[in-house]
């Protein structure tokens, strides 16, 4: 990477820093096209092709429901604004960068009606479905509190609720063995067809941007539409393995060799507390078995990122799990990740070497 490919550039001017409060924002992508021709032949922007060093910008599931307060899940962190301030600066990182990022990769969290991981799945001793915010275990389910909803055997195990009953008492086991969480049921979000599963638009639009601009495509992975395990990280779900010593899903391999090939990775996205936080340990667990000095090639986004909060109504917080992001944080940079901001320039950052 040359020191002119490392310099920073200035925000198209289409870009608009309200649109990242915007729900119904969205580019559009014949317009972003046209105007990326122009702009790369003004602004000396290479094809990334070229590029001697592969920068990887990782952004996980910045999607509406996550980021909006009309979203089904918005992640507002403790300002109340956490998501949108966090995209906008995803956005102008990206424009700013434009001309060093090789690779962007937008993670999608995707599900269906029926999860376990939502309330649907569920009902209990009186045939009710649950509610989200609340946690299920595997004493509730030995005391008939929680249990599948019936409903969904035929075409979920063909029939088989025996079957069923033992796979998810044998779920919550294994996720209460490996002592990450405990089962926690959200509301419905990022359902696959509905408005909340897109894109922030004002980070559509960045990425778009990018790949017209370096002639790389826009690159996603899509993770949690298996209705047997959650899949917080974009590496693996939480739980591979059914209760009958089948496979139950997959590690995705391929994308983790696709970032640990990369010269260096930056990772921002939502929620910091779950599936940023669970994505980057996975990562670093894979790098720990390779060789402990990759770590030092991955940079976290401090400042695009927020932790899951439920007010109280009362102006508190019924849950915040800022602490448990924190303390990921300080973990991940202990093992020799950096922790940088979004507004420091490239050749700024430790062991980045841009010349």
């Amino acid at each position: 990477m040359t020191k002119a490919n490392a310099k920073e550039l200035p925000l198209p001017g289409f870009y608009n820093a309200n649109h990242a409060a915007e729900y119904g924002y969205g580019p559009n992508a014949g317009k972003l096209q046209r105007d990326a021709g122009a702009w790369k032949a003004a602004q000396g922007v290479t094809a990334a092709a070229t590029d001697r060093f592969n920068l990887h910008l990782l952004l996980i599931d910045v999607q509406k429901d996550f980021c909006f307060p009309d979203g089904s899940l918005y992640v507002a962190g403790r300002s109340g604004r956490g998501a949108i301030d966090d995209n906008r600066r995803i956005a102008e990182f990206i424009y700013r960068n434009l001309g060093t990022l090789t690779n962007v990769t937008a993670t999608l969290d995707t599900h269906f009606a029926y999860q376990i991981f939502f309330p649907s799945f569920w009902v209990d001793q009186d045939d009710q479905p649950l509610q989200p915010y609340r946690e299920v275990t595997r004493e509730q389910l030995e005391r008939g509190q929680a249990r599948p909803n019936p409903a969904m055997a035929k075409w979920l195990c063909g029939g088989n609720y025996p079957w069923l009953l033992k796979q998810v008492k044998f779920y919550c086991e294994e996720l209460e063995r490996a002592g990450k969480y405990t089962l926690y049921l959200w509301p419905p979000h990022c359902l696959l067809g509905s408005d909340g599963h897109a894109l922030s638009g004002v980070v559509q639009e960045a990425r778009l941007f990018h790949s017209y601009a370096r002639g790389m495509q826009s690159w996603v992975e899509v993770k949690g539409g298996n209705p047997l395990t959650e899949n917080y990280s974009v590496m693996r779900p939480e739980v591979l393995m059914r209760h009958d010593g089948q496979p139950l899903a997959q590690r995705n391999t391929q994308f983790l060799k696709t970032l640990l090939t990369s010269d260096a990775v930056v990772i921002g996205g939502q929620a910091a507390s779950h599936c940023v936080k669970s994505s980057i340990d996975d990562l670093l667990g894979e790098i720990v078995a390779q060789d402990a000095a990759l770590a030092r090639k991955v940079y976290l986004l401090t400042d695009c990122m927020s932790s899951v909060t439920v007010p109280d109504g009362k102006g508190g917080f019924a849950a915040d799990f800022t602490p448990q992001a924190d303390a990921a944080l300080k973990r991940f940079a202990d093992a020799g990740m950096h922790l940088v901001k979004s507004t420091d320039p490239l050749a700024s950052w430790p062991d980045l070497h841009l010349a």
